[in-house]
């Protein structure tokens, strides 16, 4: 009887955790895993003085960077970056620590080909916190000069969804429900530390981390700028897997991108 319980807990758990997967919307055909959005790495792409760092893209979980970025990308290669992506942590399932130090190498492979001294970094969701792993504790606050991120799990989620589906399939999951040990570590002083630029994007449609203010960070304003989408366009209905698509975000993100300094708290992106 136990044995029996114990295959018909194990399927419950795997038909609730697909279930999870597929209210986040955060599935994706695995043939796209190996294919690199348009617009990224070209290995052989030298930055200009108007676009110095090249900008590295980190994914969400279980996203393939083509899915999530095959329409930023593109506009930040037009703009005149050297754009960079990559795939980790097993569809973005292992525990963030190690997902950071697979960050870590590609970002200096990034900085040999290109011979620049930083990156950029944007990521959505947990590609946009899992940087921060990165900076604080991998060595790479000397190596990033912005993180933006958008719709980021900076302080975890509330959605019940995440620990069911880290109870069968999602390690990074569970390091990314709110009040996790790993979020501890992560947002202990300081949230911030000095080096890169922080951009946090959020919008309060996210159904995804919630409460959607759990993606601001502290930290002083000369550095770290927190965005709401609806401040400047209050008709915005984003979603979080919509956000790495949205014309609004990328007017943010190029704000960032192309100024001394987070993005600027006074910017009006034309709203669409």
């Amino acid at each position: 009887m136990r044995a029996r319980g114990t295959r018909r807990t194990a399927r419950l758990l795997a038909v609730t955790a697909t279930a999870a997967l597929c209210a986040f919307g955060l599935t994706a055909p695995a043939d796209a895993a190996d294919t690199p959005p348009p617009g990224s790495n070209d290995w052989s792409c030298k930055p200009d003085s108007a676009h110095p760092q090249p900008v590295v893209l980190v994914n969400g979980t279980f996203k393939t960077s083509y899915e999530n970025w095959l329409t930023l990308s593109p506009a930040l290669a037009n703009a005149g970056y050297c754009v960079f992506s990559f795939e980790y942590g097993g569809l973005e399932t292992a525990p963030i620590p190690d997902s950071a130090a697979e960050l870590r190498d590609f970002v200096n492979a990034v900085l040999g080909a290109t011979g620049a001294k930083k990156v950029d970094i944007v990521g959505h969701s947990q590609g946009g916190m899992m940087p921060r792993y990165y900076v604080k504790f991998l060595g790479g606050a000397t190596k990033v000069d912005d993180l933006v991120g958008i719709v980021p799990s900076n302080h975890g989620t509330t959605n019940p969804l995440a620990l069911a589906a880290g109870a069968t399939v999602c390690d990074s999951c569970v390091d990314q429900t709110a009040g996790s040990d790993f979020l501890q570590k992560l947002n202990s002083d300081p949230e911030t530390p000095v080096g890169p630029d922080y951009t946090v994007i959020a919008t309060k449609y996210d159904e995804v981390v919630m409460p959607y203010t759990s993606a601001f960070l502290k930290g002083p304003d000369s550095y770290v700028t927190d965005v709401l989408l609806q401040d400047r366009c209050p008709l915005d209905t984003t979603e979080h897997d919509q956000a790495p698509k949205s014309p609004l975000v990328e007017q943010w993100v190029l704000n960032a991108l192309e100024r001394k300094g987070p993005a600027d708290p006074a910017f009006v992106p034309r709203c669409v």
